[in-house]
């Protein structure tokens, strides 16, 4: 045999080995790194309070020295979606491309190296050119050991970001959630905890219409948040309250945050407490979290969270969190939208005619808003019926958002416009049935 062939032939022999240690250091690198990158998220919330405390005055990013790993590619050099790249990978392997897959996989983790389910992966394929694997993540014991837990956590987050790609939301369906949302609401974004994913809906000439899902991380113990400090994530209706840029928060925090008005109405009427959830993105040394690993909030990684930041507006934006989404096309919503309509309608009327006994039919006898009871919203509606006048009421921008858990609740939001006036007060009341009868239990102004 001459020289040369022996050469290669050596080669050969020796490429499942190299390959072999490469794909072990690319693995061992991500879950050590993932191991360390948890514990000092931990460490990092532990010392606060809560999960997101709302700065008084704009804070410095967080020093040079709390980062213990070069910084990513900028951002916009990851805009080309992280998570489509990753997906493309898994169809790749699916159809038995496994070295165009590794290729991608490649230059996936080399644009985006603190993506360390797509360093799992990479190490998979690697690992696959010199044995079978038996399941993905197949990593030795000696290193799972090094990062407890750690390797389930990326299974699962990999299962997850896999059934986005096959268990699509219906064609020209919304969750069951929104079922008034006015053209005014250019926005509107719903999270399916179950799934590990938010929704972007954009506002057009049609409705509603889906635009973009990713990823997200919620609370270490789940979901149904009652008490501060619990590290889960709330379930309900909620809105916007404000943008905070980069600029304003530490690294913690990644590209900025939306704070939610958690606790709302019916969270308080519950006895729920807490406070500082945002929907916010990760520190520069990571790309995701895993999908249980927040003390509350709702994290998504960097390049994603810029996005919705750019588009979304405070106050206006309604921001649904579900254990699992429930999916409703138009027309089977359209009769109990008709419903809730006149429900609405009946309340206006009853308002701009001065008709006070009817108009407290409408209100619950639980009623409260502030340190006001029903015997004092009573006297509050009897002065404003009387400065009315008789003067046209109309209603402007009305939304109307609906929840279910313990019972069933309306989120209904509206300006009130006066006749004569060219604006007026922003509203908005919460609802709940008593006796299968809907009922007003707070109302107050919001803007």
């Amino acid at each position: 045999m001459s020289r040369m062939s022996m050469s290669a032939s050596a080669r050969r022999l020796r490429w499942p080995e190299r390959a072999r240690k490469v794909a072990l250091a690319f693995i061992g690198s991500a879950l050590l790194h993932a191991g360390l990158s948890s514990d000092a998220l931990a460490t990092r919330q532990t010392a606060s309070t809560r999960e997101a405390p709302a700065p008084s005055r704009p804070a410095s990013r967080a020093p040079t020295a709390e980062r213990t790993s070069a910084p990513p590619p900028p951002l916009a050099r990851q805009a080309a979606p992280a998570e489509a790249r990753l997906l493309e990978i898994y169809r790749l392997i699916g159809q038995g491309q496994s070295k165009l897959a590794l290729d991608k996989a490649q230059a996936l983790v080399q644009d985006v190296p603190h993506f360390q389910l797509a360093q799992l992966v990479y190490g998979d394929l690697l690992l696959a050119r010199n044995q079978v694997l038996p399941s993905m993540g197949h990593v030795p014991a000696d290193m799972v050991a090094r990062a407890p837990q750690r390797l389930e956590q990326l299974r699962t987050e990999a299962h997850r970001r896999l059934a986005a790609l096959t268990e699509r939301p219906p064609t020209d369906a919304l969750p069951a959630q929104f079922i008034e949302v006015p053209s005014s609401t250019r926005h509107a974004i719903a999270v399916d905890a179950s799934r590990s994913r938010l929704y972007l809906f954009e506002n057009g000439p049609k409705g509603l219409t889906l635009v973009a899902d990713h990823y997200a991380s919620v609370g270490r113990l789940g979901t149904d948040k009652s008490a501060e400090g619990d590290q889960r994530t709330p379930l309900g209706v909620y809105y916007i309250t404000s943008r905070l840029d980069a600029s304003q928060l530490t690294d913690f925090y990644g590209a900025g945050a939306l704070p939610l008005n958690y606790p709302n109405e019916y969270d308080r009427r519950l006895g729920r407490t807490g406070s500082g959830i945002w929907l916010h993105g990760v520190p520069s040394d990571s790309y995701a979290r895993s999908p249980n690993s927040t003390d509350g909030c709702v994290a998504l990684a960097n390049p994603e969270l810029q996005s919705i930041l750019q588009r979304v507006q405070p106050r206006t934006t309604p921001v649904v969190i579900a254990q699992q989404l429930q999916w409703i096309k138009h027309d089977q919503r359209e009769t109990e939208r008709r419903s809730l309509h006149n429900l609405i309608e009946g309340w206006r009327v009853a308002r701009a005619s001065g008709d006070l006994n009817r108009l407290m039919s409408f209100y619950s006898s639980q009623f409260s808003a502030g340190n006001r009871d029903i015997t004092q919203w009573r006297q509050t509606l009897e002065r404003e019926v009387v400065q009315q006048r008789g003067r046209s009421l109309q209603l402007k921008d009305l939304a109307i958002l609906g929840w279910r858990d313990k019972s069933d609740i309306l989120v209904v939001t509206f300006g009130e416009i006066t006749e004569g006036q060219r604006s007026g007060a922003v509203k908005r009341q919460y609802w709940g049935k008593e006796g299968g009868l809907w009922k007003i239990f707070f109302e107050g102004v919001i803007g």
